[in-house]
C-alpha cells in the first residue's frame, strides 16, 4: 500500500500514538482494589472502547457501586491527569512518522475516547500536539469506537471524504467502527490485547508494530 495516496490519516491515541496501556491498567486495578474488587479479566477491554461517561455508568452498574458516575470520573481524572502530563511516552518512531507526512502535505485528526485536557497535555508533553491538525472525541459524537462517528467526525473536521483518509487503530473495534465508516485502516499490533492481533491483520488494510515500517513506506 502506499501511504502518500491518502490526503487525511486520522489516529487513535492510546495505544497508537502513546504507551498508556500499563498506566490505565494500574489505574483500573487501584480504583477497583480500593473497593475490595480484583479486576475482570475482561474489564479493561470492556472499558477500551468508551469515553469517560459511559466508562462510569458501565462501572457503576458492573460492581453496584454507591458513587455517582460524575464522582467516579473525578476520581479517574485526578490519577489519569498526572500520568499524562508527566510520565506517558508516545510511541516509538511516532514524531518522526507525523513530521513526514506532515512534510508530505498529509492532514492528521486525533480521534479519541480521552477527553480534552489529557490528549491535550500528553500530545505536548511529548512534542506531538503541533503536528495534529484536528481534533475529535467520542465524548463529541454519539456513539463509541465500535462504530464509525468519531472518524466521521474528525474526517469532517479536515474537509475529507472517508475514502480520503487512512485511520489508525489497536483495538479489533476501532478497526472495525473505521472500516464501517468506509475508511482504510491501520492496525498497530502492540500485544495489548494479544486476542486482537490476528483479527487485526486479517481486517485491517495494513499492519505494523513499529512506525518505523511506515516511514519506510513512504
Amino acid at each position: 500500500m502506499k501511504l502518500d495516496r491518502f490526503g487525511c490519516m486520522i489516529f487513535d491515541l492510546d495505544g497508537t500514538l502513546i504507551d498508556s496501556a500499563d498506566v490505565w491498567k494500574n489505574i483500573d486495578i487501584k480504583f477497583l482494589k480500593k473497593r475490595g474488587i480484583e479486576i475482570p479479566d475482561d474489564y479493561a477491554k470492556s472499558v477500551s472502547v468508551m469515553n469517560f461517561s459511559d466508562a462510569a455508568e458501565y462501572t457503576k452498574k458492573r460492581f453496584s457501586l454507591d458513587e455517582s458516575p460524575d464522582e467516579l470520573i473525578n476520581e479517574w481524572f485526578e490519577m489519569a491527569v498526572y500520568e499524562y502530563s508527566h510520565n506517558i511516552k508516545a510511541k516509538p518512531h511516532a514524531a518522526e512518522f507525523l513530521g513526514r507526512i506532515k512534510q508530505l502535505g498529509i492532514k492528521t485528526a486525533l480521534a479519541t475516547a480521552s477527553n480534552k485536557a489529557l490528549y491535550t497535555a500528553v500530545l505536548k508533553n511529548n512534542g506531538l500536539l503541533g503536528f495534529i491538525d484536528a481534533f475529535a472525541s467520542t465524548e463529541e459524537v454519539r456513539r463509541g469506537k465500535g462504530f464509525p462517528d468519531v472518524y466521521l467526525f474528525a474526517a469532517e473536521k479536515l474537509g475529507s471524504m472517508p475514502h480520503e483518509c487512512l485511520v489508525f487503530e489497536d483495538i479489533i473495534e476501532g478497526i472495525r467502527g473505521a472500516k464501517a465508516g468506509g475508511f482504510a485502516a491501520a492496525a498497530v499490533v502492540n500485544g495489548i490485547f494479544p486476542e486482537d492481533d490476528a483479527m487485526m491483520r486479517h481486517e485491517a488494510d495494513l499492519s505494523f508494530s513499529d512506525y518505523s515500517e511506515l516511514i519506510a513506506m513512504l
